[in-house]
């Protein structure tokens, strides 16, 4: 069992605290598609500054051949993990907690429900146990059957044996109190201002005109809804202008198949496959329009890159990007080709509606900023660091209803409730 937090020298008469944290329940970090990945690299290099001690545990397969065991401060672990879609995440993530169990890190921190179907098994071992809780994973549509159900196990695992569970969104925080009682700390994902990459290679070499193409940075995957964009934008019919859909998928899944065949045969559509975050960034920076059109999204990393760089952003109105703040004209209904079709033309046509869309980006910039959010972890990383160890279980409310198998609109009345009656950032301190 671990012993608590360690002492490192700062010089010959002080000291200062330092944690020990191990990461897992991700691909892996650098330069991996994801917003969980994402999240990862730009929270553990601001916690190592913190004095925090990382290592990230990833997938072997996932491993960029040009990454070794060390990425700065970072120490970096590759293990094996099956090819399997719906139990890579689980399956891996219980031998990086095995893995846990010899190196015995201060703190375990598990991202996702998916993988916290491991928790139980860390607090067996000893770890104190931190959770962060992405988004209802349960509810995108890839998901069928038996992998619905071991992610919905994840999510009552994490509620249960985490020694502490941080939500990236409002709206989920909200959700787990109203539905099994548990209180999470809001600790969201973050955006900086970005300047402009000095490259403009991968613009040549897709023939794309700055300022003049729209674009979606995802995986291609049925809640993303690339095939509704691609309607959507021939439909808007933009003289000049580009769509270009950033992002792959594992295998031969059918979906992205599909969005490759709507976009086959038509030279105004660029399909990139996955990009490292170098080229993914240069590619998004010199777009005229961000567009997320998703059914599902936690607290979505992509918006919050473009928002990054200034990039004028149209999203589907659903919690997770409502919660992102932008206003009121930048939201379309799920699935609403029609209006996203004429909020695309608007903006291609009008330097007053393109300035309006980004008025706002500097208020949301500072809402989620990154070094408060890395002072907000490291805060609850260092707590559950001196708690002495306890095989923790959060009883489950007597009654709980069924969460429906739906794409999320609008939140549950007492999910609604419960955000409004919250007060801005209340966790965050």
């Amino acid at each position: 069992m671990s012993a608590g937090m360690r002492s490192t020298p700062t010089n010959e008469h002080t000291t200062a605290p330092a944690i020990s944290i191990m990461a897992v329940g991700l691909r892996g970090i650098p330069h991996v598609q994801g917003g969980v990945e994402t999240h990862a690299a730009e929270l553990y290099p601001r916690l190592a500054k913190l004095g925090a001690e990382i290592t990230v545990i990833g997938r072997q397969r996932h491993r960029a051949a040009h990454i070794g065991h060390h990425w700065g401060e970072i120490r970096l672990q590759w293990l094996w993990a099956p090819r399997r879609r719906g139990f890579e995440a689980a399956i891996h993530t219980i031998l990086a907690v095995l893995y846990a169990g010899i190196r015995r890190p201060d703190v375990l921190h598990i991202h996702g429900v998916g993988p916290s179907i491991a928790a139980p098994l860390a607090k067996m071992l000893g770890l104190r146990v931190v959770v962060t809780h992405h988004g209802q994973d349960y509810l995108r549509e890839k998901w069928r059957g038996p992998e619905k159900s071991l992610i919905r196990l994840g999510e009552r695992f994490a509620v249960r044996f985490s020694d502490a569970l941080i939500s990236v969104s409002s709206s989920v925080q909200a959700f787990l109190h109203a539905q099994y009682g548990r209180d999470a700390t809001w600790i969201p994902n973050g955006v900086s201002a970005q300047p402009a990459p000095a490259s403009n290679a991968l613009l040549d070499k897709y023939q794309l005109t700055r300022q003049r193409y729209v674009i979606q940075v995802s995986r291609l995957v049925p809640e993303k809804r690339q095939l509704d964009l691609i309607r959507a934008f021939r439909a808007a019919q933009l003289p000049g202008w580009k769509l270009v859909l950033v992002g792959g998928a594992p295998g031969s899944d059918p979906y992205a198949a599909a969005v490759r065949e709507g976009a086959a045969d038509d030279d105004t559509i660029v399909c990139t496959g996955t990009l490292a975050a170098p080229e993914a960034h240069e590619i998004l920076a010199g777009a005229g329009a961000f567009v997320l059109p998703s059914s599902h999204e936690g607290l979505p990393v992509a918006l919050l890159e473009a928002i990054g760089y200034g990039v004028p952003s149209l999203a589907s109105d659903i919690p997770g990007n409502r919660e992102i703040g932008l206003n009121a004209e930048s939201y379309f209904a799920v699935g609403d080709i029609g209006t996203l079709a004429a909020r695309l033309r608007t903006l291609a046509s009008s330097p007053e509606a393109r300035a309006a869309a980004v008025q706002r980006y500097a208020e949301i910039r500072s809402h989620f900023d990154w070094s408060e959010i890395a002072q907000s972890t490291m805060a609850v990383m260092e707590s559950v660091a001196r708690m002495p160890w306890k095989l923790r279980f959060h009883a489950m409310p007597q009654k709980v209803e069924a969460v429906r198998d739906r794409v999320p609109g609008a939140a549950d009345s007492a999910i609604s409730g419960a955000v409004a009656r919250s007060a801005p950032r209340a966790n965050m301190t």
